[in-house]
């Protein structure tokens, strides 16, 4: 409305540095114009003890799903009631703004924000209690995360396929630029560097929306190079899904002429034929632990590490195995 960003908005209503005093008057009188102090000052004062926001703003399938269920556990032992929040309106994080301002909770859990990171800290700058669970960007120094260690599990992954006996690996990663993306092609990287293997550009592939249909696009487009890698590492289970299904059009053995290895540990890829081997992620244990950090802000107490990375395990299933 007075042409400002929501950063400055924020730091004018905490009496916050770094404000002009022309600009401070401007976002002021807009406030007074508006009532909007008034409404902030009664939805302030009406918060109800007990009730902690949970802000997903994906569908509750078996990954989101085990997640805000953990965290509704969770909150229950700290005798917390959950209010579910999956509101997202643009990318400016104008919703977030609206958390703080408006929201009647203690605080909230915000399951993978698709906020830019300015959205993150102008909703830090106004001292409402947040932890950010799985974060899609690398969080801000001073906002409570927990995510999985996503570098170390890609790397283990890769090293089973290494120790198996593949020397022609590839990757299809997810969204360029996120957190769990860039981590696990760092890991997958990592381990082929550490065994002197090369990496092939044609063999590291990426995809916006990590489903198995993309995961079958592309995987096609690995199996028919020249020379096609022996192994596959996905994204998450729903890409290594789509992977299998491409080795199956071509006729193609998965263990033998294929091994492929997911991410998540969906109950599909236990049914898949072969079954997936896969990284289990601690969905359980983040949801705790998020559920830990945020209580520790509401109640004022210190915390020794802002940022948690919680270690992933390797499922070893059928779809891997030394190459024929």
């Amino acid at each position: 409305m007075v042409g400002v960003s929501v950063a400055t908005v924020s730091r004018v209503l905490n009496n916050g540095p770094g404000v002009s005093a022309e600009t401070r008057a401007v976002v002021l009188e807009a406030m007074d114009r508006h009532s909007f102090t008034r409404l902030r000052r009664a939805r302030r004062a009406s918060k109800v003890p007990g009730l902690v926001t949970v802000r997903c703003t994906y569908a509750l399938d078996e990954y989101f799903g085990v997640l805000v269920w953990g965290i509704a556990q969770a909150l229950r032992q700290h005798g917390k009631r959950l209010v579910m929040s999956v509101e997202f309106q643009d990318s400016t994080g104008h919703s977030l703004e609206e958390l703080a301002l408006t929201d009647v909770t203690e605080g909230a859990l915000l399951v993978l924000p698709p906020e830019p990171l300015a959205a993150i800290s102008a909703l830090r700058a106004s001292d409402y209690p947040f932890v950010l669970v799985d974060p899609r960007l690398a969080p801000p120094p001073d906002v409570p995360s927990v995510t999985v260690a996503h570098v170390a599990s890609a790397r283990a992954a890769t090293q089973h396929l290494i120790d198996l006996g593949h020397s022609r690996i590839a990757m299809i990663g997810g969204p360029v630029g996120q957190l769990s993306s860039d981590g696990r092609l760092a890991g997958f990287r990592a381990a082929l560097g550490a065994a002197g293997q090369a990496v092939p550009d044609e063999y590291v592939r990426s995809v916006w929306d990590p489903d198995v249909n993309h995961g079958l696009t592309v995987a096609r487009s690995l199996l028919d190079l020249a020379e096609p890698p022996s192994a596959i590492v996905g994204f998450n289970d729903k890409v290594a899904i789509g992977a299998i299904q491409a080795a199956a059009e071509r006729g193609l053995d998965v263990p033998g002429h294929l091994s492929v290895v997911g991410f998540d540990s969906l109950e599909l890829g236990r049914l898949v034929q072969p079954a997936l081997t896969t990284v289990r992620q601690p969905v359980e244990d983040m949801a705790r632990m998020g559920v830990e950090l945020l209580m520790r802000l509401i109640n004022g107490r210190e915390i020794e590490a802002l940022h948690m990375e919680l270690a992933a395990e390797l499922v070893l299933r059928a779809s891997t195995g030394p190459p024929r």
